[in-house]
């Protein structure tokens, strides 16, 4: 009989299968992986559509976390480089990275990491500007030089009349760039992405997806870039939206997961695909099982020392079999999400070309569509993040990404409408022709971002009473509710293992992660227990361009500068 402790996961998206493969190396626990979809990775999955390849949002692989930066090279090497400038620094130690005959080739193997450039533009007013944006000859020629001013006396303003407290988003983004620029670079776009004015999202938003950049570092960047040599893969003293590099899987995020999952059933853990938790069985302060169906509508209970929840907040809470408090109920059910739809096209050729190169293909890894005539949010080229994402290299394979609710009735049309809307778009931006499109897929993926509305405010009532349950641990996005990225979503499952390890109970350390004021304006000397990471602005655009038609608008007169407590 084996008597060795279980961990149930709920959820093979980053964090649970990083819970899983830690658990196995670590401890003698052995973890069983819950599923509700039939896919391994969470949104960090490829999706394969004939060959051709879809990453759900974009993921770059890097982090400010040496832990997770060689635990992810653990699990997939580095390709060969001929580059000796760039080094990968971690642990400590800086690695150069030379051609060597120990490390990959990406044409000989799958199972390599690619060391990939990073290139954004955002797409406005039918031209290009550089993400995050320049003060070159070409930016301001493109804004003008009357809106240029606005820019610059509003950012003046605000660096010396701050918003305080800071409690919305609007104070977030105009603390930082001023008025005018929150106008013309934040608000419209941000607004087109959560569905909501942006004096209703939390300020904890922008603290989490991009602390510490602003305008005046921004502009610092642009001149030390001018002193630089080399680089780095971990780049801790750069800014997330100003990283410049990043490693990347040469067959998408999907394939390192897959790998891990292949990894811990080789382990002797177990994963099911297909089935959807019921309930929590609990016994006082503790969960003792965890109640699953199977799509054929079987019911089984599945016993365990431990359990890990990835799965949304909004769906713990009442599959808890015991009684839970009226407020943890209410902001439950008050807690929100915003939904994602990506359009993968197949294009013969795009009508819009990268100047004065050989391969006249556009280099970015994305581009924000932040024109207001048309749905589609941000445009992936799938061809830069990896060649051996397409299956023809003659194609260009493209992903259109639209923000919704699963409500609404963008949410609801047949496939054959969204990607007769997504052709339409890109023609009408001038950037294909329609006919020039040989294919195309659709992919919906529910509550891919938990947002800071709705009953958000009070997600506090939620976390002191789901931390009374002393085994169950919240790790992940939506498990926590947090605006995570792969890298947080992977600490938080590790921590938690370290908990286990240790025998630690309290949760803190969990709730640390992606909070940590190591990230914030002013550092504070955290505790050394606390992590150090940094966000990937790979899920979610921050820049928007959308809200003047014309540089000789009027602008309306600055927000009230003072809020009342």
């Amino acid at each position: 009989m084996d008597n060795r402790k279980t961990a149930v996961l709920i959820g093979a998206g980053p964090a649970g299968l990083t819970a899983a493969l830690e658990l196995l190396r670590r401890t003698g626990v052995v973890p069983i992986v819950l599923e509700k979809s039939q896919y391994i990775g969470g949104i960090s999955r490829t999706v394969n559509y004939k060959g051709n390849r879809i990453d759900i949002g974009g993921h770059r692989f890097f982090s400010k976390s040496d832990r997770v930066m060689q635990w992810w090279l653990d699990i997939m090497p580095i390709e060969a480089t001929a580059d000796r400038d760039l080094v990968l620094a971690y642990q400590g130690k800086r690695r150069a990275l030379v051609n060597s005959a120990a490390r990959p080739q990406p044409g000989k193997t799958d199972q390599v990491m690619l060391v990939r450039e990073r290139k954004s533009r955002i797409y406005f007013l039918r031209k290009f500007f550089e993400y995050p944006l320049k003060l070159n000859a070409a930016t301001l020629r493109a804004l003008g030089a009357l809106r240029t001013a606005r820019i610059g006396l509003s950012y003046a303003r605000a660096s010396v009349n701050q918003i305080k407290p800071e409690r919305t988003l609007q104070d977030f983004f105009i603390n930082r760039f001023g008025v005018e620029l929150y106008r013309t670079f934040f608000k419209s776009y941000t607004e087109k992405v959560w569905g909501v004015p942006c004096e209703e999202i939390s300020a904890e938003w922008g603290a989490q997806r991009i602390k510490g950049l602003s305008l005046t570092k921004a502009l610092a960047h642009h001149v030390s870039r001018l002193w630089r040599r080399g680089d780095t893969l971990d780049q801790k003293g750069t800014e997330t939206s100003l990283i410049e590099k990043f490693l990347y899987p040469k067959l998408g995020p999907g394939q390192l997961w897959e790998q891990v999952a292949a990894e811990i059933v080789e382990r002797g853990g177990q994963i099911h695909k297909g089935w959807t938790v019921d309930s929590l069985v609990t016994e006082g302060t503790r969960i003792v099982a965890v109640m699953a169906r199977n799509e054929t509508g079987v019911l089984e209970r599945f016993d365990a020392d431990y359990v890990f929840s990835t799965m949304p907040v909004k769906e713990l809470i009442p599959a808890l079999d015991c009684e839970t408090p009226q407020n943890v109920r209410e902001v439950c059910e008050g807690l929100m999400y915003r939904d994602f739809i990506t359009v993968g096209l197949l294009l013969n050729r795009m009508k819009i070309e990268e100047s004065g190169r050989t391969s006249k293909l556009l280099l970015d890894n994305w581009i924000y569509i932040q024109e207001p005539d048309v749905l589609v949010g941000r445009l992936q080229i799938f061809n830069n993040w990896s060649p051996y994402m397409v299956a023809d290299p003659s194609k260009i394979w493209v992903g259109l990404e639209y923000f919704c609710n699963d409500t609404d009735r963008l949410w609801k049309l047949p496939d054959a409408e969204m990607i007769a809307l997504a052709t339409s778009e890109m023609a009408k931006l001038g950037m294909i022709d329609a006919a020039d499109v040989a294919d195309g897929t659709v992919i919906r993926m529910e509550k891919t971002y938990p947002a800071y509305f709705g009953s958000y405010s009070r997600f506090d009532e939620v976390r002191q009473y789901i931390d009374r349950f002393e085994n169950l641990f919240l790790v992940g996005r939506n498990g926590m509710h947090k605006y995570n990225n792969q890298d947080h979503s992977m600490l938080t499952a590790m921590i938690a293992v370290d908990n286990i390890a240790a025998g630690i109970t309290d949760k803190g350390n969990l709730w640390s992660v992606n909070t940590e004021m190591e990230y914030h304006e002013e550092s504070h000397n955290p505790p050394a227990s606390e992590p150090a990471v940094e966000p990937m602005s790979s899920d979610l655009p921050i820049l928007a361009a959308v809200v003047e038609k014309h540089a000789g608008v009027r602008v309306a007169e600055p927000f009230p500068r003072e809020r009342p407590q």
